[in-house]
């Protein structure tokens, strides 16, 4: 069952990306790129990274979003003028090539026999308690060994918060000071 959810996933994942290159306009793109992020935020939950999942939906489909709507707004003409060129379609078709290439040489997901999981796993089980003296090795790893990154984390989710706190706050002054100029009009 699980399978088949990934391999949905994972094949309207292409299906927008697609969309997302064939899109002759930004609106269109703009919604399709908050889909793309979407389903890769679900995709991270899929995978047992609720972190990483959360982050991607706010920041990824939500502030990005948000942004590029914003972007969008000042710009009179939102048709793209695309021409095909033959140097591009080379480049990509030899990109798609060298990272299939590398997709190939990946451990199958989940393999216990992974080159990570025999050296830093074990590593993690067996010391996390002697270097951190936190018992639990989640909470150990993130707040000890991969410290910066979680903080980084936590600040790109704050300032998404934020972000989205001012645009709302200023959209609200906007309106309110426009209410008022229709009040003293009609006085």
């Amino acid at each position: 069952m699980l399978e088949i959810l990934n391999v949905a996933l994972l094949s309207l994942l292409l299906v927008v990306t697609v969309f997302i290159v064939l899109s002759r306009h930004l609106v269109v793109s703009a919604v399709l790129m908050c889909a793309f992020s979407s389903l890769i935020a679900l995709i991270y939950l899929i995978m047992n990274a609720p972190d990483v999942a959360i982050t991607e939906a706010s920041v990824g489909a939500g502030l990005s979003t948000v942004f590029t709507f914003a972007a969008l707004s000042l710009i009179k003409n939102h048709k793209v003028n695309l021409s095909h060129n033959y140097i591009t379609l080379f480049f990509m078709l030899f990109l798609s090539v060298c990272l299939s290439h590398f997709m190939i040489q990946l451990p199958d997901f989940g393999d216990h026999n992974a080159p990570i999981h025999l050296h830093v796993a074990p590593y993690y089980v067996e010391n996390t308690e002697k270097i951190a003296g936190i018992p639990n090795i989640v909470t150990a790893v993130l707040a000890s060994f991969r410290g910066y990154d979680t903080f980084g984390e936590t600040v790109v989710v704050f300032t998404a918060a934020l972000c989205i706190t001012l645009i709302l706050k200023e959209e609200e002054s906007a309106v309110a000071g426009r209410s008022r100029v229709s009040r003293k009009s009609h006085d």
